[in-house]
């Protein structure tokens, strides 16, 4: 692949910058949009595997790299195209400047990192997996070396789904550099050592190890034997990391151990509840972040406005977690149309050859109209979600009207306007902040700093700081934007409550969550007051009042707003709108919270309802919720109805998806786990056997997901009192993993 420059006729490949057991990794350039581009072209096949594998394993590939395609997070690396070239498997994915843990490790000669940089990192990786939990995806191999920490702060999780590719292949996974191989025992949970099944909280445990190593300097099991280490996450309770490093903060030492533990149920519930106890335990910093905040940030559905208020308000920042998992979001519609009152003037770099007393020439309106529309076009695709598309578009668009109209035409500053919006919305927040800081100085310098359209750019500024982690940098700008608000419009205008509220949750970032508590009741009453008690951003105010109160532990609180919330949502948007969904979730989330498992799970059934009715029965959303369902039902003791339902989803599962589909396999684990509660263990067996024995087709009989179902074969065995069966089995097991751990074949 290295000798052919060009892929698919439009990737040329520039410079070689990584190379490992998988493949190798190019610097690139997307002759199709001007962009820089990883591609990391994995290496063929051997003659060893038949044609049969080949096929299974191009399918995997395709699948895997369609969910990795489909995750859009600033802290998950973005997979742009994938495809096959000459018979070689390749992936785009966007271009990283940086390190990864385990390079900044080797930089700092194995010393542990500052405690500051360990919680910021801690914060953003949690975030990302809580977007990705979310999403249903574990990644099953995080580790340093999948960890990237960017120039400009960001940290990125790497290798979402190609992880497991390297499983399939059957090669370890050096293309990163570091020498690290796939698979590593230092970082594996007990569940995966011990065969149980594999769900978020593995990732957790895996988390709390590469923690545990950049705090200490040391992983938590440092053992020069691979089965000593594996033992060691078994059986082993680990050395507080004080013990090693005692400028540990007390709480973050507690975080730590709480992810080592060895049951998956006695660690943090989920990431979301890591990313608020990381939370809870910072006090005000006493210094300027430069990293991003820890969970996704969402935007509202457009609302009516005022007649007096600029198109650009629509669907403007209305504060992070303020809207809820899954909402839509419509960009500000930003100069829609062209005002035809503005002399054009040459782009920069571009000679004028008019004479002294030429008049400009007026663009042609043909062309005007045409640009027009492919922005509204553009922003028709920010409103279905599709950002990246969006931002393409706008940017083409922003190009083209500077030399038309000049680079400070309201028009050319409309389109770059939107394009820091998109930027902002697929995770490269430091261009975005560029990109407003430029609309904004050209708009003070055109319309005046108090103009309605200047603070809108400088009120986005401070949106993306926040995202970028540099919370008293953003705390300074929203509070000059406020003051000019207030000055300009008064305290009551949607526009001065819209900055009050991204404020608001701004001091909860900088640990004033008393303070954010109080400003988001008192914009909550206002925005009643002002819009009513039932508008959508009354709603979103209040959706931010119970999210501060689950900060401060006042669950009870938290779980009532919520309810107030979902119920008036319904009523203004509909029961299916995706507000309302997110609302109804986090009462779900608070009824856990409160050890109401029971009414958690009349809740949830409620939902798949909801989405069957929506989605249809058979879609994967749908059948991965009725999953959660059934595995929620076993945790309650209810292992008949758990079996049921189980039971039910493998069959459509197989029937939609394929009977060695990783899902149908995973569903037909949940039906053995209820026959082994139920103490049926014959059957058991013969679901596990299946299970073992198609992962071992697919994957290859060393594959951890095939040695984890030969662990579940191995404890029926026992079960069954037939130990000598299980003994060898396990022994089997164990050199498997030894060979795989150790990079053999």
């Amino acid at each position: 692949m290295g000798d052919s420059k060009l892929i698919q006729g439009r990737y040329r490949l520039l410079e070689l910058i990584g190379r490992g057991g998988m493949g190798e990794v190019w610097r690139a350039r997307d002759e199709s949009l001007g962009r820089r581009v990883a591609v990391k072209c994995l290496k063929p096949l051997g003659p060893s595997h038949d044609q049969s594998f080949t096929r299974v394993l191009r399918e995997r590939f395709r699948r895997e790299a369609r969910v990795a395609a489909a995750l859009q997070h600033r802290g998950v690396t973005v997979v742009h195209d994938f495809g096959e070239s000459d018979g070689i498997l390749y992936l785009v994915m966007e271009l990283l400047e940086g390190r990864n843990l385990s390079q900044l490790l080797e930089d700092n000669r194995h010393h542990p990192l500052p405690v500051e940089d360990i919680i910021e990192i801690a914060d953003q990786v949690s975030a990302a997996l809580a977007y990705t939990h979310q999403q249903g995806i574990v990644h099953r191999d995080l580790k340093p070396a999948n960890i990237m920490r960017l120039t400009d702060g960001t940290v990125k999780i790497c290798d979402f789904g190609i992880a497991r590719l390297g499983h399939d292949i059957g090669f370890t996974s050096r293309l990163t550099g570091t020498g690290i191989a796939m698979g590593t025992p230092h970082y594996m949970s007990p569940e995966q050592i011990g065969g149980s099944e594999v769900d978020q909280r593995s990732d957790l445990y895996s988390l709390g190890c590469v923690l545990y190593e950049i705090a200490t300097g040391v992983p938590p099991f440092d053992l020069d034997d691979a089965w000593a280490i594996l033992v060691g996450h078994r059986d082993t309770p680990p050395r507080p990391p004080r013990s090693h490093r005692a400028e540990v903060p007390e709480y973050f030492e507690k975080i730590i151990l709480d992810l080592l533990a060895k049951l998956p149920e006695q660690r943090p519930h989920d990431a979301r509840e890591l990313g608020r106890r990381i939370s809870l335990g910072r006090t005000t910093p006493a210094y300027v972040p430069t990293v991003v905040t820890p969970q996704p940030v969402l935007r509202p559905e457009p609302t009516a406005r005022e007649v007096r208020l600029p198109s650009w308000t629509r669907g403007m920042t209305t504060g992070h977690k303020a809207t809820g998992a899954g909402l839509a979001a419509t960009p500000p519609d930003a100069g829609a149309g062209l005002t035809g009152e503005w002399i054009p003037r040459p782009a920069a770099g571009r000679p004028d050859t008019r004479a002294p007393d030429e008049d400009p020439p007026a663009p042609p309106p043909e062309t005007l109209t045409a640009l027009a529309g492919r922005h509204n076009a553009g922003l028709s695709l920010g409103r279905l979600g599709r950002w990246a598309e969006a931002g393409e578009v706008h940017r083409a668009v922003a190009a083209e009207r500077e030399h038309l109209l000049g680079p400070d035409h309201p028009d050319t500053l409309a389109s770059r306007y939107e394009v820091a919006f998109t930027l902002s919305r697929t995770g490269r927040a430091a261009d975005a902040l560029r990109e407003y800081k430029h609309v904004a100085r050209s708009r003070s310098l055109s319309l005046g700093p108090d103009h309605a359209d200047t603070l809108a750019a400088r009120q986005e500024m401070a949106y993306v700081l926040g995202q970028l982690g540099r919370h008293f940098d953003a705390h300074q700008v929203y509070t000059s934007v406020l003051a000019a608000r207030e000055r300009t419009m008064g305290p009551d205008h949607p526009d001065t409550l819209r900055c009050r509220h991204n404020l608001a949750f701004n001091l909860s970032r900088l640990g004033r969550l008393e303070d954010s508590y109080r400003m988001a009741c008192d914009v909550a009453a206002a925005r009643a007051r002002v819009l009513g008690p039932g508008h959508p951003d009354t709603l979103v105010t209040r959706y931010e009042v119970a999210y501060a109160l689950g900060q401060l532990g006042r669950w009870p609180e938290a779980l009532q707003t919520y309810h107030e919330v979902a119920e008036a949502r319904a009523q203004a948007l509909g029961p299916d709108h995706p507000d309302t969904l997110a609302a109804r979730y986090e009462v779900g989330i608070s009824l856990g919270r409160l050890g109401r498992s029971g009414d958690a799970l009349q809740l949830y059934r409620d939902l798949i309802d909801d989405r069957t009715r929506i989605h249809g029965p058979a879609h994967p959303e749908t059948l991965r919720a009725r999953h959660g369902l059934g595995v929620n039902l076993g945790r309650l003791g209810r292992w008949e109805e758990a079996l049921a339902e189980s039971r039910d989803v493998c069959a459509i599962r197989e029937r939609v998806l394929g009977p060695e589909h990783p899902d149908t396999l995973v569903s037909r684990r949940e039906v053995a786990v209820g026959l082994g509660w139920l103490g049926r263990w014959a059957d058991a067996l013969t679901e596990y056997r299946r299970v073992a024995a198609a992962r071992e087709r697919v994957l290859g009989a060393d594959h951890p997901d095939t040695l984890a179902s030969r662990n579940d074969e191995a404890h029926c065995l026992e079960q069954l009192g037939r130990g000598a069966e299980a003994v060898e089995l396990y022994r089997r097991v164990a050199v498997l993993r030894q060979q795989r751990a150790a990079g053999g074949p």
